[in-house]
Formats: C-alpha cells, structure tokens, sequence
C-alpha cells in the first residue's frame, strides 16, 4: 500500500468510526453508561506511537512502544477464573502479588478520600473560605502528583492551580511578594501553590538567582505577611515533602529513560544532587525562622508516592472543620510515620 492509499484508508476508517459513534449516540447526542462499551475505535496504526504484534495464531493487536509485552494465552485465561489459577498464572508471569494487592488498596483508598475532598470542597464554597496550600520539596519530591491527587475531581471553577514561572523584567521590580498576592484564594477557593514564595527561601539562594541581602529580607517579612493573610481569614497549609538523595538520584534515572517525563529535567533539577548539602542548610533554616503556629511547616516522608499522596490528603481532611466529615467511610487521622509537623529539635529532615 502506497502512503496516499494508506492515508486514505485512515481517514475512512475515522470517518467510519465517527458515523458510528453517532448512531449509538442517537439524535440527542447522549450515551447511556452500559452504551460506552460500545462505542467503536479506530485500531491503532504503527507509527502514532504504537507497534503492533502478532499472536501465536497470526493475530495482529498493538501495544505502545516501550510497553512490556506479556501476552495471555487460553489457558491463562482458564485460570483466572479460580482463585488457585490466579496465583499460579502471577507467579508464573512474575508478578509482585503484594505490589497488586498495595497498589489496589491505595486506589480503593485514593478514591474515598477524593470523595471527602469532593465535600470538603462544597464546605469551602458555601462557607466562604480561603485555603492557600502550598506544596514545597526537593526536586523529584512527589509535588506534582500529589496535587493531581488533590485536585481531580475537584470543581475546577472553586479551585486553582498555581505555578508560576521565573519572574519578568518588570516583576523583579517589585516587591517580592506582589506576584504571589494576585494569586491567592478568593472566597469560596481552594488554590495549591506548586512551589510558592518559598522559592526565595531555598532555591534562588541555593542557585545563586537572588542576594543575600534579598534572600535576609525575605525570611524577615515572610512570617508577617503570612500572618496578615491569617489574620485575614486566609487558611495557610504549608507542606514539604522530604526525600532522600539516593530516592531523588532514582527518579531522576526514570524521567532521564521516560520520553513522557523528560520535561521535568531542568537544569536546576541536573544540579541538585551535586548541590544537595547546600539544600539542605538553607531548608533548615528556613523551617527554624518560618515556621509558626498559624502557618507551620508539614513535613511529608515521601519516599514512598503512595504512602506520601494519601496521608496529605488525609491531614487536609483532617484539620478543615468540613460538614459531613463524621460521616467519612475512611480514617481521616494521618500516620505519623509519614506525616509530621517540624519542631525545632528535629536533627535530620531527609529520609
């Protein structure tokens, strides 16, 4: 086949394909639920990211390139339907039983907490609250993901999520904290600052992007902004996620091989690990001078994703006075093994 010829046999399968998802749809353009199964999809080509493979019987099906292929047969199949045969079709596939049974406990447990955030957020919206939680850490820390988690399946008109980028020309004239004011919580809002004015506190000093005059300042005037945005009305959850060297240099290893993650490779992610220790003392320091009883520093063991996503979302749920929050079908208290507030005798934040 040609490439014209194989274009053109493309689009009449989309085409073919589009017609009838609009017949099941039917003239109001809605589809019932046990509908969706039905609808029918265009089977992909090699090149749009998929390879295809064949079976054993000459059958072709497609995977996405990169994807690890384990292929089941018939008699896997058999199998499956006993709880015996399961067992012995993982073992065979060299599957982590235990990996499947934590990860769908986490799923199982994700879900019912982002249930509570559904109803922590319509507290928010008709009480009128603002709730600024910042989510600060190393690179590789877990940040992103665990504000995906939050944010989900939340209202995206009562909510925002907020990462700026370095600032213009005509930002760094003004006060350090101008460009943070316009983005805080209006009422009924729930904003999640993905890196916050903290950045002052730790990388621009770290990375040389500020004085140290400015970097002084700012751990002068941060605790009474914070607390003219509390005494305001302004809920502030301060989160750090705290991760060890070894478990930053992995993830770094995963995005460096993963063609889907390479963008969160920046050049002052290339420099934290060699610039680790000096991390660490500006972290410190910035937890001992800013850390305060109506803003205080949560620091998330977050080594383990999973582990480090469900208990934030749990100390959120827990510390917000939410209606319907008694009724909760899942224990809202965080484990304290991951979930700590900083105090000033804490020796070694780092796993």
């Amino acid at each position: 086949m040609t490439p014209d010829e194989e274009s053109t046999s493309n689009a009449k399968d989309r085409k073919e394909s589009h017609a009838a998802a609009q017949d099941i749809a039917g003239s109001d353009g809605k589809l019932l639920a046990d509908e969706l199964e039905t609808i029918p999809t265009v089977v992909p080509r090699e090149g749009d990211g998929y390879r295809q493979r064949k079976s054993g019987k000459g059958k072709v099906s497609a995977s996405l390139i990169g994807e690890e292929i384990q292929a089941l047969t018939e008699d896997d199949l058999r199998r499956v339907n006993t709880r015996k045969g399961l067992l012995q079709l993982l073992k065979r596939k060299e599957v982590d039983v235990e990996e499947v049974r934590k990860t769908l406990l986490y799923e199982q447990e994700l879900r019912a907490l982002q249930v509570e955030l559904v109803r922590l957020q319509r507290w928010v919206q008709n009480d009128g609250q603002r709730i600024a939680i910042l989510v600060e850490g190393r690179d590789a820390a877990g940040k992103g993901g665990t504000i995906r988690r939050f944010t989900e399946h939340l209202n995206p008109r009562a909510m925002r999520v907020v990462a700026l980028p370095k600032p213009t020309d005509e930002e760094k004239g003004q006060w350090y904290f101008q460009r943070y004011i316009r983005q805080l919580p209006n009422k009924g809002e729930i904003v999640f600052f993905d890196r916050s004015w903290y950045n002052r506190a730790v990388v621009e000093p770290v990375m040389g992007f500020c004085s140290k005059k400015d970097h002084q300042r700012f751990l002068q005037q941060v605790t009474e902004f914070e607390h003219m945005l509390y005494e305001d009305g302004v809920t502030i959850i301060k989160f750090w996620f705290s991760i060890s060297k070894e478990e930053q240099a992995k993830r770094f290893e995963a995005r460096r091989q993963n063609p889907l993650k390479q963008w969160k490779l920046s050049p002052v992610d290339e420099k934290a690990q060699e610039l680790w220790d000096s991390y660490t003392r500006y972290k410190e320091e910035m937890f001992s001078k800013t850390h305060a009883t109506f803003s205080p520093w949560i620091i998330v063991k977050a080594n383990d994703k999973q582990a480090a996503r469900l208990e934030s979302l749990r100390y959120v749920l827990n510390l917000l006075p939410y209606k319907g929050k008694e009724t909760a079908d899942v224990r809202l208290t965080p484990d304290p093994n991951v979930i700590t507030r900083f105090h000033r005798k804490m020796v070694e934040l780092d796993l």
